[in-house]
């Protein structure tokens, strides 16, 4: 009977804010009245769960961060500072970190205790969930074999000292390891929520969180609404009441909201017009050098990309100059390597593919010698398809490069899909693709980060499913090295024999791109585009007080 009172009290809540929002109007600068509480958020794709442990990707984890806090939380310019952790320490060997928790509850009163991060690090590894993003947190001691299902879950180095001590042994040091715990694949989540609604836990009606905002409202293709969570432990310090994010993708409606002062923030332009829209929306525009690097996956399980004089040739083909200075957004640079140049942690001379000084005319000629010894010629023409993302700049870039393969022969044929950016993640994580287009945005400032991916047990999120065994030991000898440098200099060694077996093809690095409304304060720009909407406001949004939801006197 109380699970029903709840339920028909959050739905009425969710109305109510759903009413509120279509009553908001005016400019995105506007102050005071119900508008002024509102922080309305473009996301730019659909959300397909805001499950923590199954979720990876970018754009929903702009929801996900606002309802969840992990040990450490992202400060508004990234940094890593403490979250549920007051404090922790760490052996000898960096092994073994011990964190101490603060006395925190759920959103429905439930405390929250190192046993709640012990079933979230298992559950991520259960092989059952077949989490996308388990093999990041592989450098937990046992992590592997138990996403393996090959040892039990009570194999993973995690546990519960007390109700309130969390701790976590290590495969190998991480230096990193502090940014790390700010990523949602981290994050607790309500064990006795998820265990009493399955899958349906992430449902308005049901979720319980531990951050600044809670889910009110999810309408697929439209839009989702939080609401400020009463119990989050540092809620006087939230000043949004409720934050609305609108999945919309197409720029032009973005930019039709921005004018009907409907949205405060969207996290994406189309860069070419920047001039342009600072002009339209003066202040809006901003950016700044990101940990981004665009780049295109071969499927290397499949022919003819099996084949590495295919894989080169193709990537020998490409104008990247053309691309970045006459295409897309000013800021960007070709990339001839996959770790942006602005990542830590990386302070050797960075390797690049081989053909990164050599004139175009002569990148097109040995890609036309690699193919006709691969067995290509007029007689048995290259046809594949490459498929690309709908949104940011990647249609326009699409193009060029279908004329740039097809400058190498009259019997190359290149055939472009464009896809919808949730779709075509699906389709990347499925190997579902010949050549495809993709991005990667730092989850932390490490290298690691960037090169695990093309690690031949990472899984999933490696695309092409490349495999490489001489790859994957540089990899795991720079994990167990402790020194900085030497670990770099092992990475670089990995990095430039991973391209120039091209599995990949770096295309350029990015700048972040926001369209942010220049009276919201709290705004800092970062180089892995984070954004809490706990650390924003607004003139007005204030109200000095926090609003406790209906539903909560039902518990």
């Amino acid at each position: 009977m109380m699970k029903s009172i709840k339920t028909s009290l959050l739905g009425a809540a969710a109305a109510a804010t759903m009413l509120t929002l279509a009553a908001c109007g005016g400019g995105g600068g506007t102050s005071g009245g119900d508008d002024a509480s509102v922080l309305r958020r473009g996301i730019s794709a659909k959300v397909d769960t805001l499950d923590p442990h199954r979720s990876s990707a970018k754009w929903e984890n702009i929801v996900i961060a606002d309802m969840f806090m992990g040990l450490m939380q992202s400060a508004a310019d990234n940094e890593p500072i403490p979250g549920v952790a007051e404090d922790w320490q760490v052996s000898d060997d960096g092994l073994t970190w011990t964190f101490d928790l603060k006395e925190t509850v759920w959103s429905d009163g439930e405390p929250l205790t190192a046993e709640d991060f012990v079933y979230a690090f298992r559950r991520i590894q259960d092989p059952a969930l077949a989490s996308q993003y388990s093999s990041l947190l592989y450098i937990v001691k046992n992590a592997r074999q138990v996403n393996a299902g090959e040892l039990p879950p009570e194999e993973l180095g995690v546990r519960a000292l007390d109700d309130y001590t969390f701790e976590i042994t290590l495969e190998q040091p991480a230096p990193y390891l502090l940014g790390l715990l700010t990523h949602y694949t981290t994050y607790p989540v309500p064990k006795h929520i998820v265990e009493q609604y399955g899958e349906a836990w992430i449902q308005p009606e049901n979720i319980e969180v531990n951050g600044a905002y809670k889910l009110a409202y999810w309408r697929t293709g439209d839009q989702l609404v939080a609401e400020k969570n009463p119990q989050f432990n540092e809620a006087d310090s939230v000043c949004f009441d409720r934050v609305a994010y609108y999945e919309i993708e197409d720029a032009a409606a973005v930019e039709r909201k921005i004018e009907a002062g409907d949205m405060d923030i969207n996290n994406g332009f189309d860069g070419g017009r920047a001039e342009e829209l600072e002009k339209k929306f003066p202040g809006w525009v901003r950016t700044t050098p990101g940990l981004i690097t665009t780049y295109w996956s071969f499927n290397s399980s499949q022919e003819p990309f099996d084949d590495v004089r295919v894989r080169k040739a193709l990537s020998l083909a490409l104008d990247r100059e053309f691309i970045v200075n006459k295409v897309l957004t000013p800021g960007y640079i070709p990339a001839y390597a996959f770790v942006p140049p602005k990542i830590s942690n990386y302070n050797v001379d960075r390797p690049e593919v081989s053909f990164a000084d050599m004139p175009r005319e002569e990148r097109l000629e040995q890609a036309r010698t690699l193919l006709g010894e691969a067995g290509f010629g007029p007689d048995n023409p290259l046809t594949f398809e490459f498929i690309h993302r709908s949104t940011d700049d990647n249609p326009k870039a699409a193009p060029v490069a279908q004329a740039n393969w097809e400058e190498i022969a009259p019997w190359v044929n290149a055939e472009i899909l464009r896809q919808d950016t949730k779709v075509l993640y699906a389709r990347l994580r499925q190997a579902d693709f010949e050549v495809a287009d993709g991005a990667w945005v730092a989850d932390f400032d490490d290298p690691i980060n960037f090169l695990y991916l093309l690690d031949s047990e990472t899984g999933q999120q490696n695309y092409g499913r490349y495999g490489n065994a001489e790859y994957d030991a540089l990899l795991q000898q720079a994990s167990r090295t402790r020194d900085l440098e030497q670990r770099a200099e092992i990475f670089a060694e990995a990095e430039k024999l991973m391209l120039e077996d091209y599995p990949i093809t770096p295309m350029w690095v990015q700048v972040t791109k926001n369209l942010v409304d220049p009276e919201l304060t709290g705004w800092e720009e970062n180089a892995q585009d984070n954004h809490l909407s706990r650390w924003l406001c607004r003139p007005g949004a204030d109200s000095g007080e926090t609003e406790v939801a209906d539903d909560a006197s039902a518990e």
